[in-house]
C-alpha cells in the first residue's frame, strides 16, 4: 500500500450499500440491486491463490515479459499503447500528479490477451452472482495511486480490488454528471467535487482489498485508485 503521507486522495463517506455475502442471496440480489442500484459485497470469495499470484514479485517474474495494451485514463480512452508489463511496472506507472491530464496519462486496465493470461484469470474465482442470460468477461489491471478512468458508462458488472484501494463514484443513468472528458478523477475530485450541491453528490465508496461493487447498467462511474492498486472487473453480456 502507499505511503498515506504521499497521497493526493483518501477514502470518503460511504453511501453505497454494502453487504455480507453470507445475508446476500441471489434472488435479493436480482430483487434489490441487480436493475436498480450499487452495492459493495463483502467475503464473496476467497480469492487468495489469486491474490497471492498477483503479488509483484510474483506477477513480474512470470509475466513481466508479455506485452500488454494501456489506455489514456480519459473518458473515451481512445489513445493506446503497447509495452511490457515490466516496463510499465518500472516507468511509466506512477502517482498521478494534478498538472497531468487525463488523456496524458497512460495505465493498464483491460484490453487484456486471454490467451496469455489464461493461466492467471483460471485461478480467479469471481463474484457468486449473476444476471440472466449474461455472461462475464474479465478485466484486469494494474495502476499508481491517483490514477483512475473519469466518469463514464457501460453495462453492468462487478469490480473487485485484489490490492489497495479503489474509490468509485455513481450516478443514476438519468442523471449525468458535470465533468470535462479530459480531465483525471483526481482533478475533479480535488477542484469540482467540494463545490457539488448535496442534491448533485455522487454515490461515494471506497472499496478495500477483497471486497467486490456491482453497479447496474448504464449507471454513470467515476474512479480513482486510492494507493497502488491490483484490479478486476467481471463485466456482464
Amino acid at each position: 500500500m502507499t505511503d498515506d503521507s504521499l497521497l493526493l486522495a483518501h477514502p470518503g463517506p460511504c453511501t453505497v450499500d454494502t453487504r455480507e455475502a453470507d445475508s446476500l442471496s441471489q434472488q435479493e440480489f436480482l430483487k434489490k440491486y441487480a436493475f436498480n442500484k450499487p452495492v459493495i459485497i463483502r467475503h464473496a470469495t476467497n480469492n487468495i491463490i489469486f491474490h497471492e499470484l498477483c503479488e509483484k514479485e510474483a506477477i513480474l517474474h512470470k509475466y513481466g515479459h508479455k506485452r500488454i495494451r494501456l489506455s489514456s485514463a480519459n473518458t473515451h480512452s481512445y489513445e493506446k499503447r503497447d509495452v511490457t508489463l515490466k516496463y510499465y511496472v518500472e516507468n511509466v506507472m506512477r502517482p498521478q500528479t494534478l498538472d497531468m491530464l487525463g488523456n496524458e496519462t497512460f495505465y493498464w486496465f483491460g484490453d487484456n490477451n486471454y490467451t496469455e493470461w489464461e493461466e492467471l484469470f483460471h485461478q480467479y474465482i469471481p463474484p457468486p452472482y449473476n444476471l440472466p442470460k449474461l455472461s462475464g468477461v474479465y478485466s484486469f489491471g494494474v495502476a499508481g495511486a491517483g490514477t483512475g478512468v473519469p466518469f463514464h458508462f457501460h453495462g453492468p458488472g462487478f469490480g473487485e480490488v485484489i490490492y489497495g484501494r479503489k474509490r468509485w463514484f455513481l450516478y443514476p443513468p438519468d442523471k449525468t454528471p458535470t465533468f470535462h472528458p479530459n480531465r483525471t478523477t483526481l482533478q475533479w475530485l480535488l477542484e469540482d467535487y467540494p463545490k457539488l450541491s448535496p442534491d448533485d453528490l455522487p454515490l461515494d465508496c471506497t472499496i478495500n482489498q477483497g471486497e467486490i461493487i456491482y453497479f447496474p447498467d448504464r449507471w454513470w462511474h467515476g474512479t480513482l485508485n486510492i494507493d497502488t492498486s491490483v484490479f478486476i472487473s467481471t463485466f456482464l453480456g
